[in-house]
């Protein structure tokens, strides 16, 4: 990840932790970490973006709400840290890619 003129080396390993980015920092690092982790097969991973008043968890959700390669997401559960982090899951083929798949039993249409 660049973050100004600086890298800044994070392992990608299917944990972002927010809290050490600033706050103008923050859609670079999303957007760049959804990136390395689909660039490294992880499909599925977790933002820690606190509690706090929810203005983080408010901005990351509009970030993955506009991404077309996130195929959905939701706040954590208690153990994995609640409300202070979101759980995100990565669609495994790029929109648009692959046909999807005919219900079985469903006819041809016209």
């Amino acid at each position: 990840m660049k973050l100004g003129d600086e890298p800044v080396e994070y392992p990608v390993d299917g944990v972002l932790d927010l809290h050490m980015f600033r706050p103008a920092e923050v859609k670079e690092v999303v957007l760049a970490y959804l990136e390395s982790c689909r660039e490294q097969g992880l499909h599925e991973l977790r933002i820690i973006h606190g509690k706090g008043k929810g203005v983080l968890r408010e901005q990351v959700h509009a970030l993955l709400a506009r991404d077309e390669t996130v195929a959905s997401y939701s706040l954590a559960p208690g153990d994995a840290g609640g409300w202070g982090a979101t759980l995100v899951r990565l669609r495994k083929e790029p929109p648009g890619g692959a046909e999807p798949e005919p219900c079985p039993g469903a006819g041809p249409t016209s």
